[in-house]
């Protein structure tokens, strides 16, 4: 490991001090003590300004979906639990989180950190969020709340949640560009396999993995956490089925609402289903090598397989929030091959989705 590197007669071997008198000064003085997490340089950048914004704004639906689905089954309580929605509030979602991103990494000026978390930064967001909502209730993607003292308060609850929960995670997230993952795993003493290639086979015809817990035989040992994963597949399956119904509704094959909508059942469905998808992508590719087109028919296979299980165990609660009866080529009305290439699309986009999330760690607070 960096830093704890030896020569062969195990003498520790630190730059600038290679041996004689000034090997001698250094050794004499006492040890640097060790680097707290705050302190030590993150292994890896901060991610890109693209990849941030793409993570606002599908944290933005997901908050939407959530408080819409609250509040209409507080009204009506509904086994679907529908949430709303649009594109419009995605855009806005993430261009106000990237204006709170800038505040919020002003937090050390501040002499108070209690003004700071309980009064700035709320403040801020309340203002931006009322200003996104008004924005919304005088252009085509229509509003999902008011200015009324139960909004102020949930903004404001919003707002405690974004900083000290959200935000205080977020920015923990590291990006390893390709070069660096691959000097990483060559310390690790593991071959370099980057997303995208295949690894080298090793001496005698046998395989040789990366290091690292639950690595696969020639894929990449490195990326989010397994729960994380689930939870950006989760999210993203809500951003998926938003702009999907949004699109659907305005070309006019639905109620002409301007806003797209999905169900909190969706979240479990789309992260297993995307979390498992990735396993089979990265042991087809990776250790059978197969391409692209070899893998999509096993993706689509189980996606229809998933989608037809959930929505037979939703149906009998009630629960279900598609039909596709009036479809040609569906099956219990719960599937229809007229989806097909949006679901060859959504395979294929998520084989590039995991290659960049394999390349975003999280750096952990200790």
């Amino acid at each position: 490991m960096a830093g704890s590197d030896t020569d062969g007669e195990g003498a520790a071997r630190r730059p600038g001090a290679p041996g004689g008198r000034g090997g001698q000064a250094a050794a004499g003085r006492p040890p640097p003590e060790p680097l707290s997490a705050a302190e030590a340089p993150a292994p890896g950048a901060a991610l890109p300004a693209w990849m941030r914004l793409y993570f606002y704004g599908m944290h933005g639906v997901t908050v939407d979906v959530l408080v819409s689905s609250a509040r209409r089954f507080a009204r009506s309580p509904d086994p679907r639990m529908l949430g709303f929605s649009s594109p419009y509030r995605c855009l806005l979602h993430a261009l106000t989180h990237l204006a709170l991103e800038k505040l919020y990494l002003q937090k050390r000026r501040c002499p108070s950190a209690s003004l700071f978390n309980l009064l700035l930064y709320p403040s801020a967001h309340v203002a931006l969020q009322t200003l996104a909502g008004q924005a919304l209730l005088l252009g085509p993607g229509g509003g999902l709340g008011g200015t009324g003292a139960l909004d102020l308060a949930l903004h404001y609850t919003l707002a405690l949640y974004h900083s000290q929960v959200f935000l205080e995670r977020f920015l923990r997230l590291r990006y390893r560009q390709q070069q660096q993952q691959q000097q990483q795993q060559q310390r690790l003493g593991a071959p370099p396999a980057p997303p995208g290639a295949r690894a080298s086979a090793a001496a005698g015809g046998r395989r040789r993995g990366p290091r690292g817990p639950r690595a696969t035989a020639g894929t990449p040992s490195r990326g989010l956490p397994d729960l994380l994963r689930f939870l950006f597949f989760g999210m993203h399956g809500f951003l998926d089925e938003i702009f999907f119904t949004f699109f659907f509704n305005v070309l006019g094959q639905g109620d002409g609402a301007a806003s797209g909508h999905t169900s909190l059942w969706s979240f479990l469905m789309y992260g297993s289903c995307s979390f498992v998808v990735e396993k089979l992508y990265f042991y087809l590719h990776y250790s059978r090598g197969w391409s692209t087109w070899k893998r999509v028919p096993i993706y689509v296979i189980f996606i229809y397989v998933w989608e037809l299980s959930w929505g037979l165990g939703l149906r009998t609660c009630g629960a279900c929030s598609w039909d596709y009866s009036h479809y040609p080529l569906n099956f219990m009305g719960l599937v229809t091959l007229m989806y097909l290439p949006g679901w060859i699309f959504l395979s294929v986009y998520q084989d590039l989705l995991s290659n960049v999330l394999w390349r975003v760690q999280y750096l952990p607070t200790h």
